[in-house]
């Protein structure tokens, strides 16, 4: 069996967690509601947190998108580390809670 090449979680204010090759990114809850309804891509953020001489800091970042396919039955999300592709059905799923987190599937280039 291989291993999944990421996976999709979702949070419990309805947003979703993508954790792939070892980041951690966020969707937003409102970027997933606008995602999954009306189709309007969806940004992929990432947050660092820092620590320099006492002070925290952070800062956003986004790092990619997600957006349905052209058949709109799934959801490609965008990185700089690639792309991967997770079923519209599992996505939603996953942000209703109704499962816990859902695999991301590498897409494949031609």
């Amino acid at each position: 069996m291989m291993p999944e090449p990421g996976t999709l979680a979702g949070t419990s204010a309805g947003g979703l967690i993508v954790h792939v090759e070892g980041e951690r990114c966020r969707i937003s809850p409102a970027d997933v509601r606008a995602l999954i309804f009306f189709g309007r891509p969806a940004p992929v953020v990432r947050e660092r947190v820092r620590r320099a001489s006492g002070t925290i800091t952070g800062e956003v970042t986004i790092e990619g998108y997600a957006a349905l396919n052209a058949a709109g039955k799934a959801v490609v999300i965008r990185t700089r580390e690639g792309a991967w592709t997770v079923p519209l059905a599992s996505l939603r799923r996953v942000a209703c809670g109704e499962a816990a987190s859902a695999p991301l599937f590498s897409e494949v280039e031609v």
